[in-house]
């Protein structure tokens, strides 16, 4: 049941700056949508697509915050093995896209799983480490299986190939793990691994995302291929100085000069138009955001909640400093979303899940049963 004291301690902050950082998305993609041609064409009026999807998040954050979050530790294990068989399903019978198969259509709707999954991963490891406790910090035989989760997804989204969305899942694992405690040991060989796996990874990894990593190194080496983003990027946002050229008038943009504007360098369209201040602006909001979801896993009353609010949190940070590393050309291109302010419904569906999950918690921090 629902108690009516809670409304008491609905958490406004985060919810004002959630809803902020959406309006600001709404925004640049009406500029990127009716400012450039191609992308008015191709994808219609994103900005009244991604409005919808910021309803539909809204209405499954309230869900989220009616029902206690502590029904998410006992039903983690169900919850995993569901998205991971989402995970199957998509490399069975997932839509294929530009190469990729990230996709599960259910008539009208396509949505991307793997998004949903990096929740999931949160909730399961919040569950194993919650129940685990060790001041001692765990040892590499206690990670058994967190590791076996995070792989497990990890590998399969892999498989779509979605280098950026599995880069993400390793990070909300690490961050948890290295959260909760590791022995330095442990942590000595899980650091060595990581170094030696990413060595071999190279060697697995598709000719076009080879060629994204030696861009980043050197742009200039293929100007009109692999390098073209970091190139058109650096100068949209570089153009927009310290107040910008004005909403509508980011000529990078307009001129299709600017590729993927709606999606993973929509944070481009927005330091062009805006500048420096109002990339800055958005920059502090996602500081807010990260250390309000920290301040709430701080206060939490019990370990399951703090560790889940670590693990979403993480979440959100990893995504919009990936993103605005890779737009900044200070990260490879590794098609990261920039959350709630790059189009796609699966991703702000799973940040607004991600911030119900915290408003949760942050509600029922005054009350130890229910």
């Amino acid at each position: 049941m629902f108690d009516r004291r809670l409304l008491q301690h609905f958490d406004w902050v985060l919810l004002g700056l959630t809803f902020a950082l959406g309006g600001i998305g709404i925004l640049t993609l009406y500029s990127a949508a009716t400012a450039n041609v191609d992308v008015a064409e191709v994808k219609g009026l994103v900005y009244l697509k991604q409005s919808y999807w910021l309803a539909i998040g809204t209405a499954v954050m309230i869900l989220l915050v009616v029902f206690n979050y502590r029904w998410l530790n006992r039903l983690a294990l169900p919850i995993y093995w569901c998205s991971i068989g989402l995970l199957i399903a998509v490399l069975f019978m997932g839509k294929e896209v530009s190469g990729s198969q990230r996709w599960l259509v259910l008539g009208p709707i396509s949505f991307q799983p793997s998004e949903l999954v990096k929740i999931t991963l949160a909730i399961i490891l919040a569950r194993y480490f919650s129940n685990h406790a060790s001041e001692k910090g765990f040892s590499l035989k206690e990670l058994w299986k967190p590791l076996i989760w995070t792989l497990i997804p990890f590998a399969l989204i892999v498989k779509q190939p979605d280098l950026g969305t599995s880069l993400i899942v390793l990070l909300i694992a690490a961050s948890v793990t290295i959260f909760v405690k590791i022995g330095r040991r442990s942590l000595l060989c899980l650091t060595v691994a990581g170094i030696a796996g990413s060595l071999v990874a190279w060697f697995f990894l598709k000719g076009y995302q080879k060629q994204r990593i030696l861009a980043f190194l050197d742009p200039q080496r293929d100007p009109l291929g692999a390098g073209y983003h970091i190139i058109q990027s650096k100068i949209a946002v570089g153009s927009g100085l310290l107040f910008g050229k004005g909403f509508l008038k980011g000529t990078q943009n307009a001129l299709s000069f600017l590729p993927e504007q709606h999606t993973d360098f929509i944070f481009s369209v927005l330091a062009e138009e805006w500048g420096f201040l109002g990339s800055a602006v958005v920059v502090i909001l996602y500081l807010l955001v990260v250390m309000w979801g920290l301040s709430i896993a701080i206060r939490s009353k019990e370990p399951f909640g703090t560790i889940l609010a670590v693990g979403v949190t993480s979440m959100i940070f990893w995504q919009a400093f990936i993103n605005m590393g890779m737009v900044l050309a200070l990260l490879p291109v590794v098609g990261v979303p920039l959350p709630l302010i790059s189009y796609g419904g699966s991703s702000v569906l799973a940040t607004m899940v991600a911030i119900g999950i915290l408003l949760n918690i942050s509600m029922r921090r005054f009350l130890f049963k229910e």
